[in-house]
């Protein structure tokens, strides 16, 4: 494939002609703040922390998604750059809960100085539902000295997931990975505009009652715990999730022939969470419910619960929640 030449920082760098500012960056050893990307998932551009500064463009770029050109100039730490991507940053910081995004992300926000605050305190949480009655174009009135937030009871429908929209930053993956990129379901989609945008289903049905095959493939993109299995959910309620304490190992599904590599997050010899890896030319990270979730025959609980875990991980499927 022909080579594109250009510059990243000032260091000059060739690529393969249709990679993305974002690979070029990467191939330079300059690693860029994303969030709404990943590499299984075709661009949207949505977040915008990883904008950069092209010489000749009027405005900032997504590198994700803009395609290097012949001679391209590329800043990626300027101070356009930088003082945008802070004000995005707490932007989300100042109306989401961010509190589950890894690590990395956490370091791009202390490098940057992110301080949400300076928007005021959060406004109280949504009523259940609240968000969900909006309706397109009836902007609600603001509420002086209050950030605006997305914040709302978790929705807890089913033994398999939960969906804390409070912590959604509206990144298209989950649509994405649902719809024309991994499962073909459409069962999950935008509705509303401007600050009341928010994932629904179809007439903002119960997730049981929808399109939705149960394939988790939304979990395993979710960059902010906005979708979380409900074993995560409830061991992280009752204080137990500690992820220094688990091991993960990887293995072949056992359901078909197919051949899909499953990871098992195993804690105090319980598995509380399966993904996929994305390197795998099968699966690129993605399951079917009986990969993802289907795992309780390896672990069927008998007898009453003797550990912390099993209680909360037999109340789970039940059902219910038990404290420890």
């Amino acid at each position: 494939m022909k080579k594109v030449h250009l510059t990243v920082d000032g260091a000059a760098i060739s690529v393969p002609g249709g990679a993305s500012i974002l690979q070029a960056c990467r191939a330079a050893g300059k690693p860029q703040p994303t969030l709404c990307y990943l590499e299984t998932l075709t661009p949207v551009n949505t977040c915008r922390v990883c904008l950069v500064q092209v010489t000749g463009s009027r405005t900032l770029v997504p590198s994700c998604s803009r395609i290097v050109e012949e001679g391209m100039e590329v800043a990626t730490d300027s101070e356009p750059v930088r003082h945008t991507r802070k004000v995005v940053f707490e932007f989300l910081a100042s109306s989401v809960d961010l509190s589950l995004v890894d690590a990395e992300t956490r370091e791009w926000m202390d490098f940057y100085d992110v301080d949400p605050t300076r928007y005021g305190p959060a406004a109280p949480a949504a009523p259940a539902g609240a968000r969900d009655a909006r309706q397109a174009g009836h902007h609600q009135v603001p509420q002086p000295g209050w950030a605006e937030t997305v914040a709302q009871p978790a929705k807890i429908q089913d033994e398999l997931f939960v969906r804390d929209y409070g912590k959604c930053i509206l990144c298209y993956k989950c649509v994405e990975a649902c719809g024309p990129d991994a499962q073909n379901t459409f069962a999950i989609q935008v509705a509303g505009r401007g600050f009341d945008a928010r994932i629904s289903t179809e007439f903002d049905v119960d997730l049981t009652s929808s399109a939705c095959v149960y394939c988790g493939n939304c979990i395993g993109v979710c960059p902010t715990g906005a979708l979380i299995f409900r074993s995560e959910y409830e061991l992280r309620n009752a204080g137990l999730w500690d992820e220094e304490a688990q091991t993960v190992t990887r293995t072949v599904c056992s359901y078909c022939g197919v051949g899909c590599n499953l990871e098992l997050w195993v804690q105090d010899n319980r598995i509380v969470k399966v993904t996929s890896p994305m390197d795998h030319a099968v699966t690129a990270g993605h399951l079917c419910i009986k990969g993802r979730f289907g795992y309780q025959y390896v672990q069927e609980l008998g007898g009453p619960a003797t550990t912390p875990i099993d209680m909360v991980l037999a109340a789970g499927r039940e059902g219910g929640f038990v404290e420890p």
